[in-house]
């Protein structure tokens, strides 16, 4: 089917998931292989289980210092041609005729900042499902206005998350703060999102040694504002955790780290093992080229996408 767009369309698609405690998995992409991975794992994965139209988004980040996804997308390091592509891969491979046709899919922008976006925004969003309208780089009061004012202007359009998170404090410290239940629940009256990203102890800004998702925080906030959280940082969440966290009231997972973090290794050792055949004294077509080293890291994140499905996506018994 067509990519999923519109509020409406992708209300149902969210309410289709909670009668079914589904948590949507929302893996995050910067290249084609990723891309058609994510598609290929939901599309295996739906025919096993007897869901071949299940639900799964796939993002991409635009001007995130952390991470300028779109950017990356290219070798002309240009956002907008970045963009433009990636929007385009997700039509022809969600298209009639293609074997991912079946898949109900979204496409979802992640981290747009508040300031280095704008351009973006201008440009209209009607050719995505959701927006993570970041604006958490600015004191929680700043965020709240910039937030509201972003609803106000682009809520009957798109289904927006908000950042109920503080990067910098009002003194200008660096924090890494959970969100609390009651800056959750001001943070969701005062500006009307969809759905908000609370940082329960998965942000990228933790440390390894500090990295803990925190389930009962995660309640103590469901309890004051809805099923309407959307975790970020579940690389570092085993997974025994994350098939709970509906219960959690989280209803969007963002996955993208261990993608690249656990497919690298994969391509490491077959190259070691393949040595010759790559950069011996007759280097053979069949190892050599893009399309082979290519292959390892597709294969490799589809099985990665299929784990994380497998957490939620499971046949009738």
């Amino acid at each position: 089917m067509p990519l999923i767009t519109g509020r409406a369309d992708v209300f149902a698609v969210y309410a289709r998931a909670a009668e079914n405690k589904w948590v949507i998995p929302c893996f995050c992409s910067e290249n084609l292989t990723t891309t058609e991975a994510i598609l290929a794992a939901a599309a295996e994965h739906g025919e096993a289980v007897g869901i071949p139209d299940l639900p799964v988004s796939i993002a991409i980040t635009n001007q995130y210092a952390h991470r300028t996804q779109s950017a990356y997308y290219t070798h002309t390091r240009r956002w907008d041609i970045g963009l433009a592509l990636f929007r385009n891969d997700l039509d022809v491979l969600t298209g009639a005729g293609s074997p991912y046709h079946d898949i109900t899919t979204l496409v979802h922008l992640d981290h747009a900042q508040h300031d280095a976006d704008s351009a973006l925004f201008n440009d209209g969003l009607s050719r995505y499902s959701s927006i993570m309208y970041d604006a958490s780089s600015v004191s929680f009061d700043e965020n709240i206005q910039l937030t509201r004012a972003f609803m106000e202007r682009f809520g009957d359009i798109i289904v927006v998350e908000g950042a109920c998170d503080e990067i910098i404090d009002a003194v200008g410290t660096p924090g890494n703060a959970l969100t609390s239940p009651e800056h959750a629940e001001r943070y969701a009256r005062e500006t009307g999102v969809d759905f908000m990203v609370a940082n329960l102890g998965t942000e990228h800004r933790a440390s390894a040694a500090t990295l803990r998702y925190d389930d009962a925080r995660a309640r103590e906030i469901s309890a004051k504002v809805g099923p309407k959280i959307v975790l970020h940082g579940a690389s570092s969440v085993p997974a025994a955790r994350i098939a709970g966290l509906y219960n959690d009231g989280v209803c969007k997972v963002n996955i993208w780290t261990v993608l690249e973090r656990d497919s690298a290794p994969a391509l490491m050792t077959a190259m070691k093992e393949n040595e010759e055949r790559i950069a011996g004294a007759k280097p053979d077509i069949g190892f050599y080229t893009t399309t082979w080293r290519q292959s390892i890291l597709f294969h490799s994140m589809k099985d990665i996408v299929r784990r994380y499905l497998s957490l939620w996506y499971r046949k009738a018994s």
